[in-house]
């Protein structure tokens, strides 16, 4: 791979720092480019499609387009959204996408940087189960490979009144419990296998993300992960541990870390591939302020304990931890991504998307150079300690893959 380099402001950067910039900045998308390209690629105005770019030499990119964006927050009802608009200065982006000879093209203010393309044309966001779940707001595609579901059960700590700062999903949590409204129910195990089997069937999807909401002790989400593989197992879309033929190459499950840590055994011998317990910021003190519910609910020290528990008994990189790359300093990030790779768990990066939610009062991201040192940083961690990430044509936030490739060029 060659990978793309552009000038903004004098600036040489990569498509990595590229993509750093345009997912925490957002786009402003010219109406022609939906006009063109919504029937013929996977292209739609509805939020919750999870839109992506596709750069010219390969990457993936969210393109969140500000326009809609602000018009979706400022239309819906859940957790006060509409004291955002306060935030609209701070939400600006120099960035949008126009047609340029009659070609979707990104641009820096008026200067084009690359020519962009999309994915394939699906009708995944219009189907529904045969129960009736709606796809769309359930679940979303992300780059070429993966299906991911952001939030199958409710959150606990956002319940209780400490979500993360920067989850959409636990505010709206956190704005039910305030009005005495009951938590949704979990996605049941069958509309979950129907959805991932249309993914992989009519869409190409190989890799699988199960994400829920943090639980006080592992056990509460424990009862849906292993009904969910059982039922996936069933279908032939993941097989037991060590077995051959699974038709997805990754499942992987973002959970709380449990108490019992024979649970991380059942789920990879359900047919997991790999676990995640995110800690998101490294720095103590920063991250009761930012993440309280996982600081006094859970403790660091457990997510510690079943990241290295996992990393031990089934090899290097098969327990990730995210880190939310953003409003954590270089200093901390990096103590805290060393201390992982040191237990032969791997530090993944996802791009802090300020336009969600706004984290220590804030919602403006860092500038490239903070990017770059984030990509260098973990960049050299991945080789140093010879930690590989997934094998998946693109997330649209993380950077981690962008990352290992940059790396090994």
């Amino acid at each position: 791979m060659t990978r793309n380099t552009y000038r903004i402001q004098d600036t040489t950067i990569d498509s990595v720092d590229l993509k750093c910039l345009v997912v925490g900045r957002g786009v402003k998308v010219d109406r022609s480019v939906y006009k063109k390209y919504s029937k013929s690629r996977r292209l739609d105005v509805n939020p919750l499609t999870c839109n992506c770019m596709i750069f010219s030499d390969g990457t993936i990119a969210q393109l969140t387009d500000m326009g809609f964006h602000l018009k979706y927050l400022s239309g819906i009802l859940s957790w006060d959204n509409l004291k955002l608009l306060r935030y609209a200065s701070e939400l600006t982006t120099p960035f949008s996408v126009r047609l340029i000879d009659d070609q979707a093209a990104l641009c820096y203010e008026n200067d084009v940087l690359d020519f962009v393309s999309f994915p394939p044309p699906t009708d995944f966001y219009r189907q529904r189960t045969a129960a009736g779940l709606p796809f769309a707001g359930n679940a979303v595609l992300q780059g070429l490979d993966w299906a991911a579901f952001q939030c199958l059960w409710p959150c606990e700590f956002a319940y209780a009144g400490k979500p993360c700062e920067f989850c959409f999903s636990g505010g709206d949590f956190e704005t039910l419990a305030r009005k005495g409204k009951p938590p949704p129910a979990a996605v049941s195990p069958e509309d979950l296998a129907e959805i991932v089997r249309y993914a992989v069937s009519e869409t190409g999807a190989n890799s699988l993300q199960i994400t829920g909401g943090s639980t006080a002790d592992g056990r509460a989400e424990a009862e849906h992960i292993i009904a969910y593989l059982e039922t996936l197992q069933t279908g032939g879309l993941v097989s037991a541990q060590a077995k051959r033929g699974a038709e997805l190459h990754e499942a992987l499950l973002y959970i709380t870390p449990p108490r019992e840590l024979s649970l991380i055994d059942r789920y990879f011998t359900l047919g997991a591939t790999r676990i995640a317990c995110s800690i998101e910021i490294w720095d103590t003190e920063l991250a009761a302020k930012v993440t309280p519910g996982k600081m006094s609910i859970v403790g660091r020290k457990r997510y510690v304990d079943t990241l290295t528990y996992a990393a031990a008994k089934y090899g290097p990189a098969k327990a990730f931890t995210n880190f939310i790359i953003g409003p954590e300093p270089i200093a901390s990030l990096r103590a805290g991504a060393e201390e992982m790779c040191r237990r032969d768990v791997l530090p993944t990066a996802a791009v802090w998307m300020p336009m969600g939610r706004p984290v220590l009062g804030i919602m403006r991201p860092p500038d490239v150079d903070y990017y770059r040192r984030v990509k260098e940083l973990f960049a050299n961690l991945y080789v140093k300690y010879g930690l590989m990430p997934p094998a998946s044509r693109g997330l649209n936030v993380c950077i981690e893959s962008d990352i290992w490739a940059y790396a090994h060029e």
